[in-house]
């Protein structure tokens, strides 16, 4: 056995637990969730970032925003169409992102800081896209993912 296989071994029972998988989960969802249950709590808040960011009607997208991040965390966190919850997501924080983090357009600090923030979220994307894959490959193989 060569070392990529040994260490695989030697990592896989520390990995593979359901208490492991569940932290995973929440930590990846967790600022959906924290997000959500905030702007729940400041709805007039909540409409105010719709309106920084030029959407209307602000009420109505933010009871969306507010809807999908409290219930598609859930459905990853509870496993009930876990990949549904998980590529909703990934399409949230892909569109968040472009509207959020217009890096493109700036200069400078501000341009830097604003790449960071576009790019940290796009692979953040792609961790629920690995999530949904996993998810269907798993139904498709007769396991639980």
């Amino acid at each position: 056995m060569d070392l990529p296989d040994r260490l695989a071994q030697a990592a896989r029972p520390l990995l593979s637990p359901r208490p492991v998988r569940a932290f995973a989960l929440l930590a990846l969802t967790s600022a959906y969730l924290q997000g959500g249950l905030t702007k729940a709590l400041d709805f007039s808040g909540a409409m105010a970032e719709m309106t920084h960011f030029g959407l209307a009607p602000a009420a109505p997208l933010a009871a969306g925003v507010i809807a999908l991040e409290i219930i598609a965390p859930l459905m990853v966190l509870s496993g009930f169409l876990r990949w549904a919850g998980a590529l909703a997501l990934a399409a949230f924080t892909v569109a968040a992102s472009l509207l959020a983090n217009r890096f493109w357009g700036m200069a400078g600090a501000e341009r830097f800081a604003a790449a960071n923030a576009f790019f940290e979220h796009v692979g953040l994307a792609g961790a629920f896209v690995l999530v949904a894959w996993y998810d269907l490959a798993g139904k498709a193989e007769g396991r639980r993912a």
